[in-house]
């Protein structure tokens, strides 16, 4: 009896994202792969790591770290690289602002997330990395909905979206001069809904803050942001316990949660199919500053 395979929209999606990590070891000299310890970044790792076993990855991994981040997502980013054998590499806001190459706000509404693109740029050009994967999905953004799957950075590691180039038949196309690189996004065409069934189909291990927990929260223009030692509360905002969950993760100064009784994968699958608002739009401070937030930073070399 002949065996048959069905090829499954994730598998389909699976095997996207392993085409292009392939065509970028084949093409390029220093790739790294950006990895937070967030949901779409532990895919992200998950699928470079079936994209070329039983060899192990052949490029690093680096989380560019505002020390501002949640206790949470550091334990599980450090377990997850010394589980997978994985070399590490840290590139710290602090040692940036501590060097006088970024100033840190300050006030109640404070954040180092913006500080974020230059320690970014800064250990790309230092380790001289050529590509630069990142977890970001069209659906997040829509300044992240023009991206290509490889997007064109300058010397100075600003995006256009206007310069950036076709990828008929996904061919992609990595040229790119000295100084130059190419950030590149293997996630672009999947979902939030995508990622979910992903992590429920294939039993990943993500950090807990993404599933149903009691926290000590506040209000904030309408999202509810962790009490934590790197936020100061406002006048009038007071703390309360509330059982929720983050549907992202980044700085604790900016990523927001929501209400949720959804401690299961198969519940926030549930969850997440019903939901009509991106994450993003829903839990960051930081894509609420103007419409063009995120496309603003990304200009400046966001991730």
């Amino acid at each position: 009896m002949t065996a048959t395979y069905e090829l499954t929209n994730l598998r389909a999606l699976e095997a996207e994202a392993v085409h292009v990590f392939r065509e970028v070891a084949a093409d390029f000299e220093r790739p790294v792969l950006l990895f937070s310890g967030g949901k779409d970044s532990v895919v992200m790792l998950h699928v470079a790591a079936k994209a070329f076993w039983p060899a192990p990855l052949p490029f690093p991994v680096m989380h560019v770290d505002t020390g501002h981040n949640l206790d949470e997502v550091i334990a599980f980013r450090d377990a997850t690289v010394e589980r997978m054998g994985v070399r590490l590499i840290v590139a710290r806001v602090q040692d940036d602002i501590d060097a006088g190459r970024a100033v840190e706000e300050a006030g109640p509404r404070a954040s180092r997330n913006r500080l974020q693109s230059v320690t970014l740029l800064r250990a790309i050009a230092g380790n001289r990395f050529d590509a630069v994967f990142g977890g970001a999905r069209r659906d997040e953004d829509k300044a992240r909905a023009k991206e290509r799957v490889y997007s064109f950075r300058d010397e100075f590691g600003q995006w256009d979206p206007r310069n950036q180039r076709p990828e008929l038949w996904n061919l992609y196309n990595g040229d790119h001069r000295r100084g130059e690189h190419i950030r590149v996004f293997p996630l672009s065409n999947w979902t939030e809904l995508d990622i979910w069934q992903y992590v429920l189909e294939e039993a990943i291990e993500i950090p807990p803050l993404y599933f149903s927990h009691r926290r000590r929260v506040f209000e904030r223009d309408g999202m509810l942001l962790a009490v934590s030692p790197y936020v100061t509360l406002a006048e009038g905002e007071e703390p309360f316990e509330a059982s929720v969950r983050f549907r992202t993760v980044g700085d604790a100064t900016c990523t927001g949660c929501v209400e949720s009784a959804a401690a299961t994968p198969e519940q926030v699958v549930a969850e997440v199919a019903a939901s009509r608002m991106t994450e993003r739009g829903a839990t960051r401070a930081d894509d609420r500053i103007s419409e063009a937030g995120m496309e603003d930073r990304k200009k400046e070399g966001y991730f």
